[in-house]
């Protein structure tokens, strides 16, 4: 990574960060234009599915049209941006790849751009390029990049609570960086805020949106031991089911340690009333032949 990269990065790292604004509270110290700017959370709200788009061939479709059988991972993007929504596609691209969750086949992903000025010819070059970056066969079936008029725009990122400015001298938005989990029916299931999202955050996202429909046992123990943290938008270790596991195990092992007991005493009480039946049959031969004729 060349220098004149980290800085680009580190300087997107830390206007997302200043972009972005939970749902529970606001910094009054933040600039005018920022506080105007970020992510209220809208968790378990439906997305409309008859809301209009066009899509990178040109065909007008509806959001329902991919709502269904999958989990969404949901990108709202302007394929003009000159930075930061460059930088999020290329984390996610990342975070996809090192997941064993393929497009297509576990769950599919929309990017949708905000500027209603930019065409599908536009969002066909973005696929072409995060197709060939991605690099597994048959995710062009299911990775879709819409345009959309500002009325559908306006109503889709109300519903996911996405906020952003648009600065007419500088022809650019300003925006915060995440990406939204839609559960299969399209509601509202996680958000993952920044630009790098970590396979196993995208991965554990998935599965709670399908309901468990998709992943291993695996996965479910990884839910089981990871809690989601909606201020943050990442999953970290969940100490309270650690010490529940703990409290599960120590009564597993002192109810073996019981039976292995209970167990062994049996067998000496069973040996030690074979040794005195032997003993009481070896008496009775040794009477009979003291009495005999």
């Amino acid at each position: 990574m060349t220098t004149i990269t980290r800085l680009v990065t580190r300087f997107a790292v830390v206007l997302s960060l200043a972009c972005w604004r939970p749902a529970y509270g606001q910094d009054a110290t933040a600039p005018a234009i920022l506080r105007k700017v970020g992510f209220d959370q809208r968790l378990n709200h439906q997305v409309p599915g008859d809301l209009t788009f066009t899509d990178e061939n040109g065909a007008k479709v509806r959001l329902g049209d991919y709502f269904g059988d999958k989990p969404i991972i949901l990108v709202l993007a302007y394929y003009r941006c000159p930075m930061l929504c460059t930088l999020v596609l290329n984390g996610l691209v990342q975070g996809m790849r090192d997941m064993p969750f393929s497009i297509g086949k576990e769950f599919r992903v929309l990017t949708i751009s905000f500027d209603p000025r930019e065409t599908p010819d536009l969002a066909a070059a973005k696929k072409q390029t995060y197709l060939a970056s991605y690099g597994r066969a048959g995710a062009g079936a299911d990775w879709h990049f819409l345009t959309g008029k500002q009325d559908s725009i306006a109503k889709l990122t109300e519903a996911i609570g996405f906020r952003y400015v648009y600065d007419e001298k500088q022809d650019q938005f300003i925006h915060t960086s995440g990406i939204v989990i839609l559960t299969p029916h399209g509601k509202v299931s996680r958000y993952f805020y920044g630009i790098r999202f970590p396979a196993r955050d995208l991965r554990l996202g998935l599965v709670e949106a399908s309901a468990n429909q998709i992943g291993s046992p695996t996965d479910q123990v990884l839910l089981y031991c990871f809690h989601y943290d909606p201020q943050t938008g990442k999953y970290t270790t969940s100490i309270l089911n650690f010490v529940r596991l703990g409290g599960v195990a120590t009564v597993l092992a002192v109810a073996a340690l019981v039976w292995f007991l209970l167990r062994r005493e049996r067998r000496h009480r069973n040996a030690a009333a074979a040794e005195q039946r032997s003993l009481d049959m070896a008496g009775l031969s040794n009477d009979s032949r003291r009495a005999g004729p």
